[in-house]
């Protein structure tokens, strides 16, 4: 219906009639800034709101008034920023966009759009043709509840057929041949599940009948998509036409399966497509159960003639088609246009927020187990690590520190004195951390509940009463985190004369917080339990995990006085979920086919913007061989999230368990990740600042080289350093590849130099971490040996600058506090820029961000030059206002490597040191 157009500044917008039932839906399409389209469609009358997740968004987006280029009867033809071009065709109903003369995606391409209209249930024909698309989303949903195959497969077939491709009359149904011969005569059997069905023993009510959405997109010159956290499987992501959609449902999964589209804990609904000419992201905002088919296609079967005129090639190449069905809610769309990595990383960072910047003590090591008995226990895991000369930063405690699973207390028989061990804790400066679940034992002499109770802060079943399920504490009620006013008072639970017992070194994870309740569906809520607002589960339920987490930092910032940055883990995440903290990969299992599996996830989550993101170090199930736990502990410490934890029924596994030689080894691993916390610091601060991923695939720094399009067995952190962990028993040496034909590398333990653009054979020990920094860098690190993160914030740095083929090198260090968040209300930070050049090291403030004020005594120890080929004559440091002064070395010929001794300057001053 392209005669009912209106433009403004906000979107540009047009109804859809569907041509058999006559309802009439909204098309929005919005023009946002930095190359970004959003597509809206909702119903024009509904007898029911539809939830529009809107809190996952930093904000309203920035809109710009999009204009017509050529409107007819049939096509309507948008112009926007940034040689942006968005075709609307009335018949078929489908949109192109066009970037720069190139197609980039089509939108119903295939005829795919699916909108059930709000309705009574009733008989009449509209219900019965509403019915049978409905039966669409009851058929797929059924391979993840009975685990059979044959329905969803017959359903894909019809879905992916050439014919979908030529169906087209807006949203019209894609009806099987069987239901367009026999709409008169529809039977009851045909509308089975559609008003409400029944899972094992559980009843869904569905009282709203079905109100399924599902739109498909078409991505033509790629073959690569990648993203849709969270799932146990490929970091590149495998077309689904001959298996099951990819599903993102938040569940509480005992001992996942690998290589699996199954839900986990997490969801996020974004995809990233990745090819040598451009990145696109597509971003599919809502948090209803989901499902993603995936398909490669031939791009040039999907242009129509009347495209050829705006569009530079209509040859014949690659395409991925991507169809998205979600059980409620709205069509609300997002494409990031890119072109390029870096700016898709942007572009999402705009929509959802970056990763919130962690705490320094959150990047170094976390000690946990499900559980430390008591406090002499944790007494004497602390001193351990003492003894053994590993540092450690964090000792967790898990449900069993509590009287009887009630959260915010503490077991008096075993932990009789908690603030008394937090501060001995804390004289060795190290934190703790304490979990807190989302559920609340149902007990009247237990205040939280009794509180949360008496205030109408429970989630609600269908009947309107309390909802109450079963899990760690017995029965148990839980908390409507989707209420402002709950989370609000949930914040003032972590007062420290609420929570009595805790410090201010004590953090927060959140666990079971998809949510689990060990006797409901899929061991979840109920979809037809009731949230704040009248809203039924079904409509929030990704989101639970998310709220929760939002309520716990507010309560660490309450307590604080908005003063001190929080750390706050959860299980449960959505979009958006990086601006609270860190999540991991759940309860994984101690077998190396996990310690690989963790890369991709890990991958994929940093992808998604979850930056601050890990696995357990050994596994959470089972106990892991001395060979793959030092393994593990090798990997986790090149990942953003490094932390230990293990089952109640696993054996202790505390480093030194193992004897002098793995203890060894551990202590190797610990001790590298502690030196590079200046590194990572700084790569975490431009997550924050740009959305940029901590830990990256090979081809978001090499993003026209095809050859890391596949890669998942190593990565980057940060724009310096390739790893590639060893994840395999037995290993007498890993194939690495190097990208980049005119990149050099330098293995960082030997210093040996290797060329790019090839894969070389590494041989490996026991004891050997294959890591190599990219020639053209510097990294900063501190390398004195401490036992925790805030023992070394005096010590000097080194720095380490790996020189590139033109002899040249640069790279930053961002300082701060490191716990407060002065650096955003104060300007107190500092970003310094090193550059190497001409045989010239210079210090001075960063361009990149406006100037801070941090002031620090901080010292330059030592600098460590790979790669320097030339005998020295001196080294001489200049600093404003004194004289040059030499400076004592040494250089090693074989390595072409030069050490500088004791400039002894300050991080924060400007100076220069010049090497002839």
């Amino acid at each position: 219906m392209l005669d009912t157009l209106e433009i403004s500044q906000a979107a540009t917008s047009l109804n859809l009639l569907h041509e058999k039932t006559q309802v009439l839906l909204k098309l929005e399409i919005c023009g946002l800034e930095d190359n970004t389209v959003r597509f809206r469609i909702t119903e024009l009358e509904t007898r029911r709101p539809r939830f529009e997740a809107s809190d996952v968004l930093v904000g309203s987006p920035r809109t710009y008034r999009l204009s017509v280029e050529k409107q007819t009867t049939e096509e309507l033809m948008l112009l926007g920023r940034d040689s942006l071009r968005i075709s609307v065709s009335a018949h078929p109903f489908r949109i192109d966009v066009l970037s720069g003369g190139e197609l980039v995606t089509s939108v119903n391409a295939r005829g795919l759009l699916l909108f059930e209209h709000s309705r009574t249930r009733g008989n009449t024909l509209t219900e019965r043709v509403s019915s049978t698309v409905g039966s669409m989303w009851t058929k797929l949903k059924a391979v993840f509840t009975s685990g059979k195959e044959e329905t969803a497969s017959e359903e894909k077939t019809q879905d992916e057929s050439p014919e979908g491709e030529e169906k087209a009359h807006e949203e019209e149904p894609d009806l099987g041949t069987d239901e367009k011969e026999n709409q008169e005569e529809m039977t009851e059997e045909e509308e089975e599940g559609t008003w409400e069905e029944s899972f094992k023993s559980h009843h869904d009510s569905k009282p709203y009948g079905p109100m399924s959405v599902g739109l498909d997109f078409s991505l033509p010159g790629f073959e690569d998509v990648y993203g849709i956290p969270e799932h146990a499987d490929s970091f590149r992501l495998r077309t689904t036409s001959s298996g099951d959609p990819y599903r993102l449902y938040n569940l509480d999964v005992f001992q996942y399966e690998l290589e699996n589209p199954m839900a986990l804990y997490g969801s996020v609904p974004y995809l990233v497509a990745h090819s040598p000419e451009r990145t696109l992201g597509l971003f599919w905002l809502n948090p209803t159960e989901t499902w993603i088919d995936i398909a490669s296609n031939t791009a040039g079967k999907t242009v129509f003639g009347k495209m050829l005129d705006f569009v530079r090639s209509a040859n014949e190449g690659p395409q991925m088609d991507v169809r998205w069905m979600s059980e409620s809610g709205i069509v609300d769309a997002f494409l990031l246009l890119g072109p390029l990595p870096t700016d898709v990383f942007r572009q999402y960072a705009a929509l959802a927020g970056t990763q919130a910047l962690p705490p320094l003590f959150a990047l170094a090591y976390h000690q946990s187990r499900w559980n430390y008995n008591d406090e002499d226990d944790v007494l004497a895991v602390d001193a351990g690590f003492d003894k053994h000369n590993l540092p450690m930063d964090v000792i967790w405690l898990d449900i069993e520190h509590t009287d009887g699973k009630r959260y915010f207390t503490w077991d008096s028989n075993k932990f009789p004195n908690p603030a008394d061990m937090q501060n001995h804790i804390a004289g060795k400066r190290r934190k703790m951390v304490t979990i807190v679940d989302p559920h609340l034992k149902v007990d009247s002499s237990y205040s939280v509940y009794n509180e949360a109770y008496s205030r109408g802060y429970l989630v609600k079943n269908k009947g309107g009463g309390d909802y109450e399920g079963w899990c760690w504490p017995g029965s148990a009620a839980y908390l409507d985190f989707l209420n402002p006013e709950v989370r609000d008072w949930y914040a003032s639970k972590f007062a420290y004369d609420s929570y009595l017992g805790s410090t201010d070194i004590l953090f927060t994870w959140n666990d079971m917080n998809e949510p689990s309740v060990f006797n409901g569906p899929e061991v979840t809520l109920h979809k037809d339990a009731l949230h704040h607002g009248g809203w039924e589960h079904r409509d929030v339920h990704n989101l639970y995990g998310f709220y929760q987490q939002w309520g716990t930092v507010g309560g660490q910032l309450r307590r604080s006085g908005g003063n001190e940055r929080p750390f706050v883990l959860a299980r449960a995440f959505f979009a958006g979920s990086q601006r609270f903290g860190a999540v991991w990969t759940g309860d994984n299992l101690g077998e190396w086919s996990h310690l690989k599996a963790s890369i991709s996830m890990v991958l994929s989550l940093n992808l998604c913007g979850l930056s601050f993101s890990g696995a357990d170090i050994g596994g959470f199930f089972k106990n892991p061989s001395t060979e793959l736990l030092v393994r593990w502990y090798q990997a986790g410490a090149y990942q953003p999230l490094f932390r230990a934890h293990a089952h109640i029924d696993t054996a202790r596994r505390e480093p030194w368990i193992f004897g002098s030689d793995t203890t060894a080894l551990v202590r190797t691993a610990l001790r590298e990740r502690y030196a590079l916390l200046p590194y990572w610091y700084t790569v975490f601060y431009w997550a924050y600042r740009s959305g940029m991923p901590v830990m990256r695939a090979l081809w978001i720094e090499f993003p026209k080289e095809e050859q890391t399009f596949m890669i998942e067995d190593e990565y980057m952190i940060g724009n310096a350093l390739l790893v590639h962990p060893v994840t395999e028993a037995a290993s007498r040496g890993v194939n690495v590849y190097l990208p980049g034909a005119h990149e050099v590398w330098y293995d960082v333990h030997t210093q040996k130099k290797y060329s790019g653009g090839q894969e070389i054979y590494y041989p490996v020990k026991l004891s050997t971490i294959p890591v190599f920094q990219r020639g053209g860098t510097i990294i900063p690190r501190k390398d004195r040996p401490r036992r925790s993160s805030a023992c070394m914030s005096a010590d000097p740095y080194t720095l380490y600058i790996a020189l590139d083929d033109q002899k040249s090198a640069e790279g930053e260090l961002y300082m701060d506090d490191e716990h407060s968040f002065n650096f955003e209300k104060q300007n107190e930070y500092q970003l310094r820029h090193f550059l190497f050049k001409g045989g010239t090291l210079k210090a001075s403030v960063s361009s990149h961000i406006p100037p801070g004020k941090y002031s620090s005594t901080e010292w330059l120890e030592r600098i460590v030059i790979v790669g320097i080929a030339q005998p020295m004559m001196s080294v001489l440091l200049k600093q404003p206002g004194s004289q040059d002064a030499p400076l004592a070395y040494e250089y090693t010929p074989e390595l072409s490597s030069l050490i500088v001794r004791r400039p002894g300057v300050r991080l924060t001053a400007e100076w220069t040191i010049v090497i002839r």
